[in-house]
């Protein structure tokens, strides 16, 4: 839980910080003050951003990817086309989640292969729904 209070604090910062700089731009000053108030906050920003915790990122990650591991796992066990479609649902959700939290937080390397992992595990979902509907119908 605090992990997820100190990710969100995070996030709020991030967003703060962008608004106020949008903010700012819109404001009747002149042009020099300014990008002097912008370069202040942009300045506040990145102190803000060197505080979050690389190892939060990564222990979130890792999280989400045993999350998906597991409801993986799981699948192969249902034989019901109905519970396997709802498990297919979760597992998306999850490979999502992972998506979006790799492009808030990580490298581009990192947030491609979280999509690649998203569109493999869709195949795999897919194809197991495929498979356990054709065994019902047998």
């Amino acid at each position: 839980m605090e992990k997820e209070k100190k990710s969100g604090f995070g996030k709020f910062l991030v967003g703060l910080g962008v608004g106020a700089g949008i903010g700012m731009l819109f404001a009747p000053k002149s042009g020099k003050e300014t990008r002097a108030d912008l370069k202040v906050k942009m300045d506040e920003l990145v102190k803000k951003i060197k505080d979050i915790d690389p190892g939060e990122v990564k222990d979130n990650i890792e999280a989400k990817i045993k999350e998906i591991k597991k409801e993986l796992a799981d699948l192969d066990k249902e034989k019901v086309a109905s519970i396997a479609k709802k498990k297919a649902k979760d597992i998306k959700k999850k490979t999502e989640e992972l998506v979006q939290l790799a492009k808030e937080k990580c490298t581009p390397a990192i947030q491609k292969v979280t999509e690649e992992v998203k569109e493999k595990t869709a195949k795999v979902l897919q194809d197991a729904v495929d498979r356990l509907e054709g065994e019902k119908d047998n």
